[in-house]
């Protein structure tokens, strides 16, 4: 649903999201705003001049309400930033915005999860997190050289940090099946969340059936693929002008970008588009006011190819890489943090 709100002269495009429900009871908000801004020469890349800060107050404007980060994104305190003044300007309230953060691969040890957390929200500066994910499986040293921790190890911890009320809820992020079904079955809470990449080429629908028969609601990285450019590369594959989508779009009088964001919402996944663009973030949240049938569901389905955008093969020969190995791992981009 769509509300236009005249204010002043101009404008302002207010979309209300739906919200699914978690298995520990709460909500949360069915599209995502990505704040990952990739990396440079340098490493990962920073938000210069509150840029980022400025592109979130925009978002809560036109009715975003679930921001994701990382503590490796470098982003927590501008995302942080841009709630407490939509809080303090009474745009929202706290428990309106769903703020999603993530534990890095060097903090797995159980003394260092609560740390870590902790540091998380003082950039954030915030009282707690909606949901805190254990980024990858794989923990690591300093230095990047891989430790011995057991992920179940790091995900008792993460359950402390619920009962200390730091987090609302906890899951998981690049988990493969077997490992999620590990800490299902060991763990003391279960996942609310597992974040994967998805996309028309990695349709992922065996982890996603998985998941979902758990209870567990699915976030969806890198919805649009080889769509669009990745760190300056143009990747092979479908585009926004494939045919197929174009024929599905007009038919709904949305963009094919808008289209492929509903494929996911009718398979009961939270997309998680980035952006920098104001057109582009109305663009993307104006996808809850018309439907996909099953055809077109399965027409998008077709485009599976199972390509991976996000495989950090440089950590292939860690014990619980979550992922397929190939003959010629990529070099470590995070080394440069």
């Amino acid at each position: 649903m769509v509300i236009f709100i005249s204010q002043m002269s101009h404008f302002m495009v207010l979309t209300k999201v739906p919200k699914y429900k978690m298995n520990n009871g709460r909500e949360i908000p069915a599209i995502a705003l990505g704040t990952f801004l990739g990396f440079d020469e340098h490493g990962v890349t920073q938000s210069e001049n509150k840029m980022l800060r400025d592109v979130v107050i925009q978002a809560i404007d036109l009715g975003y309400r679930h921001f994701d980060t990382a503590a490796v994104y470098n982003t927590e305190a501008e995302l942080g930033e841009a709630v407490r003044i939509t809080v303090a300007e009474q745009t929202v309230s706290r428990d309106e915005v769903f703020i999603t953060t993530k534990l890095w691969n060097t903090r797995h040890r159980k003394g260092q999860v609560m740390k870590a957390l902790e540091e998380s929200l003082r950039q954030l500066g915030l009282d707690y997190v909606d949901l805190y994910l254990m980024h990858w499986p794989i923990g690591l040293n300093d230095d990047y050289t891989p430790t011995n921790t057991d992920y179940m190890e790091t995900w008792r911890a993460m359950e402390d940090a619920v009962e200390a009320g730091y987090a609302k809820s906890i899951g998981l992020s690049n988990f493969n099946k077997q490992q999620l079904k590990r800490v299902i079955d060991e763990g003391n809470i279960k996942p609310a969340v597992l974040q994967i990449e998805i996309h028309p080429q990695l349709v992922q629908e065996e982890l996603v059936q998985y998941a979902q028969s758990q209870g567990i609601v699915v976030m969806g990285f890198s919805p649009f693929g080889s769509m669009v450019t990745r760190f300056g590369v143009n990747y092979t594959g479908l585009r926004f002008n494939d045919p197929v989508l174009r024929q599905i779009a007009e038919r709904h009088n949305k963009t094919t970008a808008q289209v492929v964001l509903r494929w996911f919402v009718e398979r009961k996944i939270i997309p998680m588009p980035k952006t920098i663009r104001y057109s582009r973030l109305i663009e993307n949240i104006d996808i809850f006011d018309f439907q996909l049938d099953e055809e077109e569901i399965e027409m998008i389905s077709q485009f599976n190819r199972n390509v991976r955008f996000t495989a950090p093969t440089f950590w292939q020969n860690h014990p619980h890489y979550p992922f397929d190995k190939v003959d010629n791992p990529i070099e470590d981009p995070f080394t440069k943090i």
